[in-house]
């Protein structure tokens, strides 16, 4: 009888274990929503870094949330300015100050973002074979824009490190590739 019952508690603990695994990874990050693009007024839209322009009428997605950050949360790198005229558009949310291209520095996607929650700690990027640390200085908004305040620029997909030309160059990525990369990133 005692086998039984320890036989029984084994399968039970089994199928919960099945029925609920502890992975985290199955959470997913569904949209949010989405906005209509409007065409921005003649130059007021910065292509710097080949940035893209919201598209009249075209539908954009977008997120509240980001995938869930663990210690090799993939990602895609891309490239932003963050000095004054840049087009990362106006000051950094972190310290609404601007930035130099060459200081390792980028803006997270809003579910990484946090509401500011990662202001000014470091992060470690990895691709191109190297890493490198930088310092989360802006969002990446992944509600909002087609504005002004977003420099008539679509939302950010929800999984994107934007990152200044310093990253770039410590990773070692030849500048006729700088734009988008496969990377992974953890909190440093």
């Amino acid at each position: 009888m005692k086998n039984l019952c320890i036989d029984a508690c084994i399968l039970a603990f089994l199928v919960i274990l099945v029925a609920f695994p502890l992975k985290i990874d199955a959470q997913t990050c569904n949209p949010s929503g989405g906005i209509r693009g409007r065409k921005p007024p003649p130059g007021q839209c910065n292509t710097e870094n080949d940035s893209d322009c919201c598209v009249q009428g075209k539908f954009y997605t977008t997120y509240t949330c980001s995938p869930p950050v663990t210690s090799d949360t993939k990602a895609t790198l891309t490239i932003n300015s963050f000095q004054k005229g840049g087009d990362g558009g106006g000051p950094s949310e972190c310290d609404h100050k601007y930035h130099s291209d060459d200081t390792p520095v980028v803006a997270l996607s809003t579910g990484w973002y946090k509401g500011g929650a990662r202001c000014h700690n470091f992060i470690k990027i990895n691709g191109n074979g190297r890493s490198v640390k930088a310092m989360v200085v802006d969002e990446c908004d992944s509600t909002m824009g087609c504005d002004e305040e977003h420099d008539y620029q679509p939302p950010c997909p929800n999984d994107i490190v934007d990152a200044s030309k310093a990253v770039w160059k410590a990773l070692g990525v030849s500048e006729d590739n700088w734009g988008d990369l496969d990377i992974s990133w953890s909190d440093a």
